[in-house]
């Protein structure tokens, strides 16, 4: 699991390889990743928008923009947190992403953007 901090709101990512999602010999291969988003900070936020960046491990590069996270914008109270799970596929074995989500703060309507942190889509048989 990684995690990174950024303005209060602590966003930890954990990934696990889909193998009866997978065609390694189509090169298509189906990654989950959970996300815990946690807001740490004094006022209430809403998740509004996000930007992911994936890269394969063949030099591809993909950029991924959208309201919410799967459906929803939600907002997440002082202490307490949001998760959900989602999917990226990769022609490769190997590959990364990371982002960002664009944050509102309820008191006050001020955006600020939170950093998601860099995390690896690895399928097992490549670490042993």
């Amino acid at each position: 699991m990684v995690t990174k901090i950024t303005d209060g709101v602590k966003v930890s990512v954990d990934t696990i390889y889909q193998p009866e999602y997978s065609n390694p010999v189509n090169e298509h291969f189906m990654f989950a990743y959970r996300v815990k988003i946690e807001n740490m900070g004094e006022y209430s936020v809403q998740l509004m928008n996000r930007h992911w960046t994936i890269f394969d491990s063949n030099g591809t590069k993909r950029e991924v923009e959208g309201e919410g996270v799967v459906g929803q914008q939600p907002i997440i109270e002082p202490g307490n947190n949001h998760e959900y799970v989602s999917g990226c596929n990769l022609k490769t074995d190997i590959g990364s992403m990371k982002g960002s989500y664009e944050m509102k703060r309820i008191v006050d309507g001020q955006t600020f953007r939170v950093n998601i942190p860099e995390f690896y889509l690895i399928t097992p048989f490549k670490l042993n």
